[in-house]
């Protein structure tokens, strides 16, 4: 291979793939877009002749610049980061359910409508009528256990009775 053409390749190579890391952000193809300009530049000016230790150097001061100095980059351009629980039991835990058929303590025959799906249910206590609005407060396998919604608690029981008044 021409040395001139290995010469270009190092420095287009190295823009392209500091470019590359606007796409893929990490770091790693900064530093070897960064290096990869840098044996290019020195090839350029006559001090890497050798196509094999220019590939070398380019290869060894990638490796030691992505040890070095990596952990300092990530430390200071922390990348954008969320946290979000992702265990449904505890997001599903005093949500509102509707009654579609008949709870009782005893069994999990009964069903509630939680996120628009139909669920087995069991009541901690007596027996709840269809309709009604339940608190789910737990799940026992893929049953959940509610109590029904007192009416002090019940936003649209509250409208209702502020509509008769």
């Amino acid at each position: 291979m021409d040395g001139e053409i290995l010469t270009w390749l190092f420095l287009i190579g190295g823009i392209l793939l500091m470019l590359l890391e606007a796409v893929l952000p990490g770091g790693i193809a900064f530093l070897l877009g960064f290096t990869g300009i840098g044996v290019g530049v020195l090839r350029y000016f006559g001090f890497l002749e050798d196509p094999l230790t220019a590939t070398f150097i380019w290869l060894f001061t990638s490796t030691i610049l992505t040890i070095a100095i990596r952990p300092f980059i990530n430390k200071y351009f922390k990348g954008e980061s969320s946290y979000k629980l992702a265990d449904e039991d505890y997001e599903a835990m005093d949500q509102i359910a509707e009654v579609v058929e008949p709870i009782n303590d005893l069994d999990n025959e009964g069903r509630i409508r939680f996120q628009g799906i139909s669920w087995q249910a069991r009541s901690m206590e007596g027996k709840i009528p269809e309709g009604v609005q339940v608190r789910i407060k737990y799940r026992d396998n893929t049953t959940w256990i509610v109590e029904p919604v007192d009416i002090i608690d019940s936003p649209k029981d509250q409208l209702k009775e502020s509509n008769k008044n």
